[in-house]
């Protein structure tokens, strides 16, 4: 089906996460950035716009939807081996130069993104966990673009995808309101987070803060949720040992169970004259990691060439449950209780769906 910048205007619904200010201003609560909108205006994320006083939130299509190994989310300690069906819409909240999903994420956005008139297709929830099924996946997972921003199309595939027995997943740049996270909680399971840097101004230079992301983090923990962490480790960006220290360290506070993925960066979108991440320097921020007390460092997007640190080892006896080489298992030796079968450790993760 072919569509337009301007016809995705059809493709939404009104939006739940959203107050009234005054009159036929409202402010919408799916982000952090609490954008307030008189009739007429759209949102940082361009996608979530004040239409006569109702606030419309894209509804009814994918700009993407594929089956993946869960390992490529990534999530280490969610179901390893198993599929998931990943799909996702068009915005996000931020503007990373380094983006590596900008044909999706900076559409609307940068003027220099074309929108490809048949990458949008129409679709439902009810077909989208059937095709979830068909395909043998055992998770959904919002991602591609900044899932939060499209909120409550993905409660709506969540309630459905729960009703058929697959788990729910998250990938997101953690820049979450409070009552976007209320109203998330009960119908996820994992929440992949994506720690960009630790500096204040480079969040701002990318659209955000800091502050919201590092609460996010705390709140999935605290709430129950099962929760990985990611560092896409750029040089000159964020790959000082102080600046890796110090989001190993914060991580480690909240719980030293927390997974902390640093993965290589390749030059992308409007970042191309940087350096791509060495597999030293993926070595270097995983040993800060495992310095900094965290029981479980991956590096990623560099299989073969990091050493032990796409396996997973059980942090008492060291032994490893999940041999893995990029986004294949090539063993798995966790008991159906989710225990180290070496020592009888019971390792956190979501074993079983």
């Amino acid at each position: 089906m072919r569509m337009t910048k301007n016809s995705l205007n059809d493709w939404t619904t009104p939006g739940s996460l959203v107050e009234r200010v005054e009159g036929e201003t409202v402010r919408c609560l799916a982000c952090a950035h609490g954008c307030v909108l008189r009739p007429g205006q759209r949102g940082l994320c361009r996608v979530r716009l004040n239409e006569a006083g109702v606030l419309r939130v894209p509804w009814g299509y994918v700009a993407g939807a594929q089956l993946d190994p869960i390992e490529k989310k990534p999530f280490a300690h969610v179901l390893p081996g198993r599929m998931a069906l990943t799909f996702g819409m068009l915005g996000c909240n931020f503007h990373c130069d380094f983006c590596q999903n900008w044909t999706t994420t900076q559409v609307l956005r940068d003027a220099a993104v074309e929108l490809s008139p048949y990458a949008v297709q129409p679709t439902s929830p009810e077909a989208l966990v059937r095709a979830g099924q068909e395909a043998g996946a055992a998770v959904m997972v919002s991602s591609y673009n900044e899932p939060l921003i499209t909120s409550e199309w993905a409660i709506e595939i969540f309630e459905r995808a729960h009703a058929n027995g697959l788990l729910c997943a998250m990938v997101s740049n953690g820049y979450a309101s409070a009552a976007a996270r209320q109203a998330l909680r009960p119908h996820l399971d994992a929440l992949k987070v994506d720690l960009k840097t630790m500096q204040e101004e480079q969040y701002r230079q990318m659209g955000g803060r800091l502050g919201p992301v590092l609460d996010t983090i705390r709140w999935a923990f605290e709430s129950g949720l099962w929760v990985e962490v990611v560092t896409l480790v750029i040089p000159g960006l964020n790959d000082s040992p102080d600046e890796l220290w110090q989001a190993a360290r914060f991580l480690a506070s909240v719980s030293p169970d927390i997974p902390w993925h640093v993965t290589a960066f390749h030059p992308d979108y409007r970042r191309l004259q940087a350096s791509a991440t060495t597999a030293a320097g993926l070595l270097q921020a995983a040993e800060i990691g495992q310095e900094a007390g965290l029981h479980f460092v991956y590096a990623g997007n560099l299989p073969g060439r990091v050493g032990s640190l796409e396996d997973t080892h059980c942090p008492a006896c060291q032994a490893v449950v999940v041999r893995r080489r990029g986004y294949t298992i090539l063993q798995n030796t966790i008991t159906p209780q989710g225990c180290c079968p070496a020592c009888g450790a019971l390792l956190p993760g979501r074993w079983q769906s």
